[in-house]
């Protein structure tokens, strides 16, 4: 087995869709991507693995597409979502556990769920382009200005307006 921990993850994932036992040592397991920051050379691994462990998950807890549409990469909301339930989820399954990581996993994943039914609603049959939040010509330059000269610190207090 090859020591590169990216290629160890995307085995183990291969073997768990097949339902078989992860092969090899968990040292994938803390792995966790920084998305914001992910280059272009890592990313068809990660996604790769993300999408993989998206499709197990799914299956195996039945989500709907409501919640998860089949469009979920193109959402920022639910990558994010989806890339930390299996950080956690490869975390706490590790074999080093000592029995608590399921139950763990279980409650992030309750958490996790309204969150994703809130991100994911709107794409049940189709993809509906969602238009991001940009900070491009949002802030009055000159009123920022005048604020952050200034500290604030008391300005609800006795005395003031």
């Amino acid at each position: 087995m090859s020591d590169d921990p990216n290629e160890k993850m995307l085995q183990a994932l291969a073997h768990q869709s097949a339902g078989r036992p992860d092969p090899g040592p968990s040292s994938y397991a803390s792995r966790t991507v920084d998305w914001r920051t992910l280059t272009d050379d890592r990313a068809p691994v990660e996604w790769a693995a993300l999408r993989a462990w998206v499709e197990w998950f799914t299956v195996r807890f039945d989500v709907p597409v409501s919640v998860v549409p089949d469009c979920w990469w193109r959402h920022g909301e639910i990558v994010e979502e989806l890339a930390a339930l299996r950080s956690a989820h490869l975390l706490l399954f590790d074999p080093s556990d000592r029995g608590t990581g399921p139950s763990a996993w279980l409650q992030y994943l309750s958490t996790a769920l309204p969150r994703l039914t809130r991100a994911g609603g709107g794409c049940t049959r189709e993809h509906r382009e969602h238009r991001s939040r940009s900070w491009a010509n949002a802030t009055d330059e000159q009123a920022w200005t005048a604020w952050v000269t200034q500290s604030h610190a008391h300005q609800d207090g006795p005395g003031r307006p």
